[in-house]
C-alpha cells in the first residue's frame, strides 16, 4: 500500500500528545499520553498493520473536504459518495485530565455506507495486545485492548468484529443520524474511565482553541498563516510542564528512502528559545512564563551538565535507539527513537537561551532570585569554554569543528550578559564580558571571514557557506544591509538555493558523517525571507515568502523540509522551527513594508 504524503497528514492535539488523520481517514500516528510515548498507531512509518485507526466510507471513489473549525485542532473533513454525504470530526478533548480521541460520524444527504478499521498495536507495533469485549461502568458494550501497563478501550458507534488480529465493521449512516466512537487510553491497572460527553468536550476543545487564538494579533501580513503557527506552537507545548518539542513524529525522512531519520519529540533549547520569542512577540507572556519555568527546571544543576535536548518534562536520558521491525516511511530506515545528540556539544545553545530569556526580561518578564543566578552561571560556563570546537547548529555527526554561527552565539551570550548588567541593573562582571565578546568577535572576524568571496563561512577556514549565518543579523552580530551580510547572501544564494529555497548547507564535503542528501529547510528559507525584509530587498521577500508559503498543507501545516523536484514535504511534521521561521518572516515583512501589500 504506497505511503500517504507528508502533507495529506492533518495535526490533532490536546496539549499532552498528538495523532495524525490521514486524507483517506485513517489515524496513523498516535501516541499517548504523552508526544514521547510509545506509538499505538504507526502506520506511517509502515503500513496497516503496524497500527492504525480507519473510518471512511467504503466506497473507494468518495472524494472528501476537510478543514479545521476555527482556528482550533478539531478536524472535519466531509466525504461525498454516490450515494450521499457524510462529515467526520475528529479531535482530541483538551483540558480534561484524560487522554482520549474522539472521531464523531454525522449523515448529511442520503445514505453512505461507512467503514471502521481498528489495528491497535502498542509499544511501536512490537506488541499485539490481548482484546476482548466488555461493559463499562455506564453498561456500554466496549473493545478493551490491554498490553502490559497500557489499556485501550474502544465505545460507542457499531462495534467492530474481530479477524486476522485486526477489529473492522461497516454500517449505513443515513442523514440526521449520528456516531459518537471514542479510543481512550488508562493504565491498564486502573478503573475504567467513564464515558465522555462528547458534544460538551467537543464544545469546550473547540473553544478553548478558539480563546487562545483571539489572544493573539497576528499582524498585517499572512495573518491566516501566521495565526495558525502560533497555533501549531502551542499544540506542541505540553500543557503540564510547558516543554516544546520540536515536531509530532519520529523518523519522516529528509532523504526518501535514506537513513537521515531523527526523534523530534523531544525539547531543543534552541528551538524552544525561538518559540519563546515569537510567542512574546504576538502577546503570550503567559506562556513565555511558563516555558522559562520549564528552562529554568531543566537546566538546573552543574553548566557542565547543561544539555542542548531534554524531553518533556525536563528528563535527560534520550537513547536513540532503531527499530528493525518497521520499514520506515517509504522504506527510509532505520526508524529512531530517542536521539544521539543529546550528548552532543554545541557551542550556540546557551547564546540562544541568553537571548531568549534577554527578550523575556524586556518583555516585563521579571528575574526572580533563581533565573539570574542561573543565567550567570551559564555565562560562567561560556566564559570557560568559549574556544571548544563543537557540532553545530546541524548536529552533525562528523568531526568537531569551529563552525562560525556557533562561535557567533557565543558572542551573542556574552553580549545579553553585558545588557543585563548596563541596561537592565543585574550585578555581574560586564566588564571582563565585554572584553571576552570583543575577543571574540575578532575571532569570527579573522576566521570566519573569507575575505576573497566577501562571506562569513561555514566553519573556520572553509570556503564553504550555510544557511545558520543568516541568522547574524537576528541576534544582532552584523546589520541586515551591511555590505559584510550582504556578501554572505550572495553566497547563500549561489550555493545553497535549490528551485528557489534554501538548503541547510552542502552535505557533499561530508561534514554531516551521514550519507545520502537532503532537501531545502523551509525554517532556513524564511530566514531568508526575513533577511531580504530587513535589507531593503522587499520584492524579493514577498516573493520568497509567497514561494515558502505554497510548501504548506491544505490545513496550514509545514513540515522540516520540502522536495521540490517533486513538490512534497519530507521530514516530521509539523515542526515548531519551520513555523517559528514562519512568523519571524512575516513579523519582518510587517517592520519593513508599512501599509504593503498584505
Amino acid at each position: 500500500m504506497p505511503s500517504q504524503r507528508i502533507e495529506d497528514y492533518a495535526l490533532l492535539s490536546d496539549c499532552h500528545s498528538a495523532a495524525l488523520v490521514g486524507r483517506d481517514g485513517s489515524v496513523d500516528w498516535l501516541c499517548l499520553p504523552r508526544y514521547d510515548s510509545p506509538a499505538v498507531f504507526s502506520a506511517v512509518l509502515g503500513g496497516p498493520e503496524h497500527g492504525r485507526w480507519l473510518l471512511r466510507p467504503v466506497d473507494d471513489d468518495a472524494t472528501c473536504e476537510r478543514r479545521y473549525v476555527g482556528d482550533s485542532f478539531v478536524l472535519e473533513t466531509t466525504w461525498t459518495t454516490s450515494t450521499g454525504v457524510v462529515r467526520v470530526v475528529d479531535f482530541m478533548p483538551i483540558n480534561d485530565l484524560r487522554a482520549d480521541l474522539v472521531r464523531r460520524v454525522e449523515g448529511v444527504e442520503g445514505v453512505v455506507r461507512m467503514r471502521q478499521e481498528l489495528v491497535i498495536r502498542p509499544d511501536y507495533a512490537k506488541t499485539v495486545p490481548w482484546v476482548r469485549r466488555v461493559t463499562d461502568p455506564d453498561g456500554l458494550e466496549g473493545l478493551l485492548a490491554v498490553a502490559g501497563p497500557d489499556a485501550f478501550l474502544l465505545r460507542g458507534g457499531q462495534m467492530p468484529t474481530a479477524s486476522d488480529h485486526r477489529h473492522a465493521g461497516e454500517w449505513d449512516q443515513a442523514a440526521g443520524e449520528r456516531h459518537d466512537v471514542g479510543l481512550t487510553w488508562y493504565r491498564s491497572y486502573r478503573d475504567v474511565p467513564r464515558r465522555l460527553d462528547v458534544g460538551d468536550r467537543l464544545e469546550a476543545t473547540t473553544a478553548w482553541w478558539q480563546d487562545w487564538a483571539d489572544r493573539a494579533d497576528p499582524g498585517e501580513h499572512h495573518p491566516l498563516a501566521v495565526r495558525r503557527s502560533l497555533l501549531v506552537l502551542r499544540a506542541l507545548t505540553h500543557a503540564d510542564t510547558g516543554g516544546i518539542v520540536a515536531a509530532a513524529t519520529t523518523s519522516l525522512p529528509e532523504d526518501f528512502g535514506g537513513e537521515r531519520n531523527w526523534d523530534y519529540r523531544y525539547v531543543w533549547l534552541r528551538d524552544a528559545a525561538l518559540t519563546l520569542e515569537a510567542l512574546l512577540t504576538h502577546g503570550y507572556r503567559e506562556e513565555a512564563e511558563g516555558w522559562r519555568r520549564w528552562l529554568l527546571r531543566a537546566v538546573a544543576g552543574e553548566p557542565e551538565d547543561v544539555q542542548i535536548m531534554y524531553g518533556i518534562a525536563g528528563e535527560r536520558e534520550l537513547p536513540e535507539r532503531e527499530h528493525d521491525h518497521l520499514p520506515g516511511y517509504e522504506g527510509s530506515r532505520p526508524v529512531r527513537t530517542g536521539n544521539g545528540a543529546v550528548d552532543q556539544y554545541q557551542a550556540d545553545v546557551l547564546g540562544e537561551v541568553l537571548v531568549a530569556l534577554d527578550r523575556a526580561r524586556r518583555e516585563g518578564v521579571a528575574e526572580d532570585e533563581f533565573s539570574w543566578p542561573l543565567q550567570r552561571a551559564l555565562l560562567g560556563f561560556v566564559e570557560e569554554h568559549w574556544q571548544r570546537k563543537d557540532h553545530g547548529i546541524w548536529e552533525m555527526r562528523g568531526d568537531l569543528q569551529h563552525f562560525t554561527h556557533s562561535r557567533v552565539m557565543v558572542w551573542a551570550a556574552l553580549d545579553r550578559g553585558v545588557q543585563a548588567v548596563r541596561e537592565g541593573g543585574m550585578e555581574g562582571p560586564a566588564e571582563r564580558w565585554e572584553e571576552l565578546r570583543e575577543q571574540v568577535r575578532a575571532e569570527v572576524e579573522e576566521h570566519g571571514w573569507d575575505a576573497g568571496r566577501g562571506t562569513y563561512t561555514q566553519v573556520y577556514g572553509s570556503p564553504q557557506v550555510d544557511a545558520s549565518l543568516l541568522m547574524l543579523p537576528q541576534v544582532g552580530f552584523v546589520a541586515a544591509d551591511d555590505p559584510r551580510m550582504l556578501g554572505t547572501v550572495a553566497a547563500i544564494e549561489e550555493d545553497l538555493l535549490r528551485d528557489g529555497l534554501v538548503l541547510r548547507y552542502d552535505t557533499g564535503p561530508g561534514l554531516d558523517g551521514l550519507s545520502g542528501d537532503e532537501h531545502p529547510f523551509l525554517a532556513c528559507s524564511f530566514w531568508l525571507v526575513e533577511q531580504y525584509a530587513r535589507s531593503g530587498r522587499v520584492d524579493d521577500a514577498h516573493a520568497l515568502m509567497d514561494r515558502c508559503l505554497a510548501c504548506s498543507s491544505d490545513l496550514g501545516l509545514l513540515s522540516e523540509e520540502y522536495d521540490t523536484g517533486a513538490g512534497r514535504q519530507a521530514g516530521n511534521v509539523p515542526q515548531a522551527l519551520s513555523h517559528l521561521a514562519l512568523v519571524r518572516a512575516a513579523d519582518a515583512l510587517g517592520d519593513c513594508t508599512p501599509g504593503g501589500r498584505r
